[in-house]
């Protein structure tokens, strides 16, 4: 069995999952005391692997979780890619390893290039609305909300794992990589091993 994450210990689950849209069964299985760390091993126990991805959107830092975004896409997104999607990869691994805000604002555009129907469009999507101003430079401050990263990342995973022939396997490998993030057995900017 995979270990029970460590990165999001500190956190009560019940406050990490409020308004996610979790499965029937995974909301039977939350507890007021579970931490988040419990809570994962109890939904990985059940097979929840979707609860599992969802909840890891929102109980990592931003930075890791569009990380564990960008590792994944690495292995669901295939070849041949379209110029957009490439650079809309390539947009996240810069932000991901630098998080400056300029970086940040080529995540928004290459968001827009490859399309928020793409996976990678919704992953530089998730990165853009990390933090910093919506507004372009030199106009007042427009935070984005705080909770817009974690519904972009799943929509990204989701769109990476549509194929249903390539699914389970791929949502398992997104599971095993974002409980290997979680642990800190994977660092940002670090690749995830695939043996």
């Amino acid at each position: 069995m995979t270990p029970a994450p460590a990165c999001p210990a500190g956190r009560l689950a019940v406050e990490v999952t409020s308004g996610l849209p979790l499965s029937d069964a995974a909301i039977e299985l939350l507890k007021p005391t579970h931490s988040v760390r419990d809570y994962l091993t109890q939904l990985v126990e059940a097979s929840l692997t979707l609860d599992v991805l969802r909840v890891l959107s929102r109980a990592l830092p931003k930075p890791l979780a569009v990380w564990w975004g960008y590792l994944c896409l690495q292995r669901g997104v295939l070849p041949p890619r379209t110029v957009p999607v490439e650079q809309a990869l390539e947009a996240v691994d810069a932000w991901a390893r630098s998080r400056g805000d300029t970086q940040r604002r080529f995540c928004g555009n290459a968001a827009e290039a490859a399309g928020w129907d793409t996976a990678a469009g919704c992953l530089a999507g998730a990165a853009w609305l990390s933090g910093g101003s919506l507004s372009p430079a030199g106009l007042p401050v427009v935070e984005p909300r705080d909770d817009l990263t974690a519904p972009a990342l799943m929509g990204a995973l989701q769109l990476a794992a549509a194929d249903p022939k390539r699914q389970p396997t791929l949502l398992q490998q997104f599971q095993q990589i974002g409980l290997a993030v979680a642990n800190g057995q994977v660092q940002l900017g670090q690749d995830f091993p695939t043996s």
